[in-house]
């Protein structure tokens, strides 16, 4: 068991805790943030203690999911009259039918099924500052859907339905740190998107908040205390830190760090500019940025309505008793299955998952312009978006759906980065999605530095006209200081980037 100085999750907050502002200045959080990120050791957690913990703690408990036919499920069913399958309860999520219209779909549109999971959840990772430097509390979790069970988690991971107690389960650690007004001093907290093409609007509160340095914590077995900078290392792995540790990551504010003096030439130096300097010369100002994203969602159409689980057979979806399926084989599995976790607040349960067909391919093409590194992202329009479009990688596709006989065109750029040689791939990891909803959902994480010669005027005008645009990555992440800008995806590939300086 490890005790470190920072808060009591059941006691009251100190004298100390109770002087601070409840929210950092963003400036000043940027700058100890960076510190952290270039602090790659910790004197609480060495870094060559991280393997040996996380295999005791995976040896440590009892896990098992098994795939069972949708009548097997305990508390679940399929709703009379609509086919929607739900929760006897009625909270947690539903699988419920989406009918979709809009300027880029098929005329007449098309449906399909979808999670409906109205509530927003948390996500939330505890900070202390130990030996002058920020750490940040993470958790080894279970989730049904991981491919290697357990990954780095944020401190607390957990539904509006798992903190009210729907589950009737153990109560979650330390969760009062991020409900209770003036616990402790907030320095991310904002509503964040899921993965639009499978969730209809779904979103997260990212937070993450610091405890007084004097305070005391028992973090127990599960819970280590690492930097920035180890997690910048863990990134480089896959399928090790997992998808909501990686968007609570990427919203740290980073610009004003102070990394942009000193820095030197070449890549980092660019990547470090990128992230933190104010006066660094971007293609785009913010407010270009803004209008020409607003032009695309007032001018975009997406039209969303639920209905009937059921209906979707009528588009190719195939319901058997152990899947909902596409005919085609592209797409996604609607599945059920039967859990068992000695580490999770309830220990035994049933729950459909969604098991994508192929792995998808997430890449960011970057360029050094004057110096500063710049990505070219897109403006993409899924079909659970909350406000038709969000900024997502410059290729975001599942390849393997791009060829045969039936296969959708290609997008921009995937050939580029298919064929990009290894001197350019920057970064390059295979990250699980969401392993709460999604079984085994695996995608291809990359970063392609294009040469100085590519033309970054005509890759910004697309296919049509003006999808796509150049963006320094401080600009990025103060766009993450708002909701419902920047998709999942795109979130996990600016935490990667914090693994490359």
């Amino acid at each position: 068991m490890l005790v470190d100085s920072a808060p009591s999750a059941d006691g009251p907050p100190s004298s100390s805790a109770s002087r601070w502002r409840p929210a950092a200045d963003r400036r000043d959080t940027a700058r100890r943030v960076l510190t952290s990120a270039q602090t790659p050791d910790s004197r609480v957690t060495p870094s060559t203690d991280i393997p040996a913990w996380l295999a005791e703690r995976a040896a440590a408990g009892s896990f098992e999911v098994t795939p069972i036919p949708f009548a097997a499920m305990r508390g679940w069913h399929f709703e009379g009259g609509t086919g929607n399958l739900r929760h006897a309860s009625g909270r947690f999520f539903s699988v419920e039918g989406l009918h979709v219209r809009g300027s880029r779909a098929p005329e007449g549109g098309w449906r399909q099924p979808i999670i409906v999971q109205p509530e927003v959840g948390l996500l939330g990772i505890v900070a202390r500052e130990i030996d002058g430097v920020l750490h940040f509390l993470m958790q080894t979790k279970m989730e049904p859907g991981n491919v290697n069970t357990l990954q780095i988690s944020p401190t607390v991971q957990a539904t509006r339905s798992n903190f009210t107690g729907v589950h009737r389960g153990r109560g979650i650690r330390f969760l009062d740190l991020f409900l209770a007004p003036g616990r402790c001093r907030v320095l991310v907290d904002v509503l964040q998107s899921e993965q639009a093409d499978w969730f209809l609007a779904k979103r997260n509160r990212n937070m993450v908040v610091e405890v007084a340095p004097d305070e005391e914590l028992d973090t127990g077995e599960d819970f280590r205390w690492l930097t920035l900078g180890q997690i910048r290392a863990l990134l480089t792995t896959d399928n090790l830190v997992n998808m909501d540790a990686r968007s609570i990551v990427a919203c740290l504010p980073t610009l004003g760090g102070g990394g942009e003096r000193g820095a030197g030439d070449g890549f980092t130096a660019a990547l470090l500019r990128s992230f933190t300097d104010p006066a660094a010369r971007s293609l785009r100002t913010d407010e270009e940025i803004g209008s020409w994203f607003n032009g695309i969602r007032a001018l975009e159409e997406l039209v969303q309505r639920l209905v009937p689980l059921d209906s979707v057979d009528g588009d190719g979806w195939e319901h058997t008793p152990e899947e909902i399926a596409h005919g085609s084989g592209r797409h996604f599995r609607v599945l059920a299955a039967d859990v068992t976790a000695t580490s999770r607040e309830v220990s035994s349960w049933s729950q459909p998952l969604i098991q994508p067909r192929h792995p998808g391919l997430l890449a960011l093409l970057v360029k050094r312009v004057d110096g500063v590194l710049h990505a070219l992202v897109q403006a993409r329009v899924d079909v659970g978006h909350l406000n038709v479009a969000e900024l997502a990688p410059t290729v975001h596709c599942r390849p393997a759906e791009h060829t045969g006989p039936d296969a959708v065109p290609h997008p921009p750029y995937l050939d580029l980065v298919l064929h990009a040689p290894a001197a350019r791939l920057r970064y390059d990891a295979v990250q699980s999605e969401e392993g709460g909803r999604f079984f085994h959902a695996q995608n291809r994480y990359t970063i392609v530095e294009v040469p100085e010669d590519f033309d970054e005027v005509a890759a910004a005008r697309g296919t049509t006209g003006g999808d796509y645009a150049w963006v320094t990555f401080a600009q990025l992440t103060e766009l993450l200081a708002h909701g419902n800008y920047i998709n999942v995806e795109l979130r996990t590939l600016i935490a990667c980037a914090h693994a490359l300086y």
